[in-house]
């Protein structure tokens, strides 16, 4: 893992997979955790213990989140609250995004 705190594309992309994610972890300071997240085919993610922003690096499809469905592309950002369903549809082939998980187990009350 980096302890840096700069990241390119090209080196988040060759970051390797922990064992049993889907995506690189790159960094942690305290309760945040930067991965770099590049499904191929199909994007089989589960709902998570921590709130989450996507910031999208490349590419575009659909994202669902519970019921609602958006179309996204690179630069767009994405927000998933703790426990909640979503997934990335219909994504093209050079799909990739950064992601911040954040926050305690359960996720932050909302305000």
């Amino acid at each position: 893992m980096s302890r840096s705190w700069h990241w390119s594309i090209a080196e988040a992309a060759a970051a390797p997979l922990q064992e049993g994610r889907a995506s690189s972890l790159l960094f942690e300071h305290g309760s945040m955790h930067l991965r770099f997240y590049a499904p191929v085919g199909r994007d089989e993610q589960v709902p998570h213990d921590q709130d989450e922003i996507y910031v999208v690096a490349s590419g575009k499809g659909t994202f669902v989140r519970e019921s609602e469905r958006v179309s996204f592309g690179p630069g767009d950002a994405l927000f998933v609250a703790a426990g909640e369903t979503h997934r990335f549809e219909d994504f093209t082939d050079d799909f990739a995004t950064w992601v911040l998980f954040y926050g305690p187990t359960g996720g932050e009350a909302a305000g």
